[in-house]
């Protein structure tokens, strides 16, 4: 079993479809996905993209969001609207009896969202609410503390459910607007699997589609940005230290030697107990429950994060720990044992990333939102396997700009 690209061809636009055909359950899963809509497009209306999904998920103008829910509801069909850096993505599942009520509730909803003073309102409040409860979520103080410090002046430095004073100026106008420039066949791919042929999908959804406008093909920008050495604390009430630390990371998508990336990635602080970050922060000394790190090759960005929570006393202890231990992975690489590890693990637990449908058509998805090929998680297994210590660490070592680590830490 595997998912395939096929195309649904509407007015002269080719609309990319990762499709998996699996009789073993009578479901449908059905994702609409467009690109060049997420919180990337805010720009200065911090979490206009967040309050556009949130309004979709409020029914039709005709229903509205109780009705509308019902038939949802009484049916066992889910229809969810939800956004990422880049996309906004509006998911449905339903049992494949239910499967035409599905797709006719999802073409009402794109025709006519619930855009009204009232749901604005709604969700204006539900958004503040949130971003409210949030203030002392630590975690996310932090982490959004890290991105505005180390993604200065860039789409990554946005909060992605934008500010209260922000919100509070989104009209029903901006929405309106940002719903009809993304919805667009320009910006869509589509991902559905369950128990239907790819003919009966396209029958199904051609109506949708001719509904939609072809809208302006948009082309997103590579991101970049160079990390510092530097440091911020933002002090509160709280029992532990949270400290975020990050740096840019000098690759981009296409890069022949990313699968190096995705073994020191593994082995510096991605595998949990057994990573270098875990073993010498927790395990030798105790510092904190988990630390965690990884190196994110994305298509419009690639950065190394991470993130630990340690006592008050011992915030400055555990950051120049940090730095300390990434400083001498750069310097002097991995070593055999770590590395007969990661390949171990990444080559044994392969196929435990594709035992689901959802699991084998968001992979899919994914390779080919970066422009991969659909072999390519195969090729990348085969060349893990033959890598050497050598040749790891000196990729390592050419990675300097890991020292360069930017830190927000929250502490009393």
């Amino acid at each position: 079993m595997s998912a395939n690209i096929k195309h649904i061809n509407i007015n002269n636009i080719n609309i990319p479809v990762i499709f998996e055909e699996q009789k073993s359950l009578p479901i449908l899963n059905l994702q609409l996905i467009f690109k060049n809509s997420g919180y990337i497009k805010d720009k200065n209306s911090l979490g206009l993209a967040s309050l556009s999904s949130r309004v979709l998920n409020e029914g039709t103008k005709e229903l509205g969001s109780v009705k509308f829910s019902e038939i949802l509801d009484n049916n066992a069909i889910t229809i969810h609207s939800s956004i990422g850096f880049e996309t906004l993505t509006i998911e449905l599942s339903s049992l494949k009896e239910k499967s035409t009520l599905a797709i006719s509730s999802l073409n009402q909803l794109l025709k006519s969202p619930n855009l009204s003073k009232d749901t604005l309102e709604k969700v204006k409040t539900l958004a503040i609410g949130n971003l409210k409860r949030k203030e002392n979520d630590f975690d996310d103080v932090a982490s959004k503390g890290l991105n505005t410090l180390l993604y200065s002046g860039t789409a990554l430095a946005n909060p992605s459910s934008g500010t209260i004073e922000s919100i509070k100026k989104i009209e029903l106008k901006n929405i309106d607007d940002f719903l009809k420039s993304s919805l667009v066949l320009n910006n869509l791919t589509i991902v559905a699997g369950g128990d239907i042929s790819f003919n009966e999908l396209e029958n199904a959804l051609k109506p949708i589609l001719k509904e939609l406008k072809n809208g302006v093909i948009e082309e997103s920008k590579r991101i970049e940005f160079v990390s510092k050495k530097e440091e911020k604390e933002l002090l509160k009430e709280t029992e532990q230290a949270y400290i975020y630390f990050g740096s840019n990371f000098n690759v981009k998508i296409d890069d022949e030697n990313n699968y190096k990336a995705k073994v020191a990635s593994f082995i510096l602080g991605g595998s949990g107990f057994g990573s270098r970050l875990m073993e010498e922060i927790r395990v030798k000394r105790g510092l904190a429950y988990s630390a965690y790190a990884s190196i994110g090759i994305n298509r419009l960005y690639s950065n190394f994060s991470g993130y630990l929570q340690t006592k008050n006393e011992s915030a400055s202890q555990a950051k120049e720990l940090v730095s300390s231990i990434v400083e001498e992975f750069v310097k002097n690489g991995a070593t055999q044992d770590e590395l007969n590890a990661a390949k171990s693990f990444l080559v044994g637990s392969e196929p435990l990333r594709t035992e689901t449908l959802a699991q084998r058509l968001n992979r899919a998805f994914m390779l080919y939102f970066k422009g991969l090929s659909q072999d390519f998680p195969q090729k990348e297994l085969e060349l893990i396997q033959s890598l050497s210590l050598e040749d790891l660490n000196n990729y390592i070592k050419t990675h300097t700009e890991l020292n360069n680590l930017t830190f927000f830490i929250v502490r009393k």
